[in-house]
């Protein structure tokens, strides 16, 4: 894979614009940062500081849907790392990360932020172990039955009115036995409620 240079803003400043990347196929068709398919199929591509990484960044983006100021320093040390200027600290290379497999790019002064993350590629999931490669074949091909997504729906919508927060929708329900596809569809739909209300 060629390496992709990382933005020279984050390298060099204390503080970065993040921006929504706006990218209406992956908008409409990609993956909360937050699922279980970015937990099961992007962690071992991203790394897990990466992974935490756009976690915040799209949590930041929730709150400020236009952009927001970043301060690099802060968000390192508040996610157990340090940051020093340079492309060698730990926090740089999570950003170089993001940067290199496609969910940020460099923008005037930051980062434009993928708000959704894309379906895995066939290149980076032949890579993976036979049984994360089968994983993913069998989330592919559920198919998803009307009464099975009702009743997985409604329970998201009992936990959103109960406070519960979109982030943890999807595993809440996978503990109560739903399957992850339809958790991840479900908890998709529930979030996509709280954005238009």
């Amino acid at each position: 894979m060629p390496d992709t240079p990382a933005p020279d803003a984050p390298a060099a400043a204390t503080h970065i614009t993040v921006r929504p990347w706006i990218d209406p196929v992956v908008d409409d068709d990609g993956f909360d940062p937050r699922s279980r398919y970015v937990e099961l199929f992007w962690l071992g591509v991203l790394g897990p500081t990466a992974t935490w990484l756009v976690r915040r960044l799209v949590a930041g983006l929730e709150q400020s849907p236009h952009g927001y100021e970043l301060d690099l320093d802060a968000t390192a040390r508040a996610m157990g790392l340090s940051y020093s200027a340079g492309r060698s600290s730990p926090f740089s290379k999570a950003l170089q990360r993001c940067v290199m497999f496609g969910l940020a790019h460099p923008v005037d002064s930051g980062l434009a932020v993928r708000r959704r993350v894309p379906p895995i590629s066939l290149r980076h999931l032949q890579r993976m172990p036979e049984s994360l490669q089968a994983a993913h074949h069998d989330w592919q091909c559920t198919a998803i039955g009307l009464d099975e997504l009702t009743r997985a729906h409604q329970l998201a919508t009992t936990m959103l009115d109960l406070g519960d927060d979109t982030s943890v929708i999807e595993h809440h329900l996978v503990a109560l036995g739903v399957r992850d596809a339809v958790a991840a569809q479900a908890a998709d739909n529930a979030y996509r409620l709280t954005q238009t209300n």
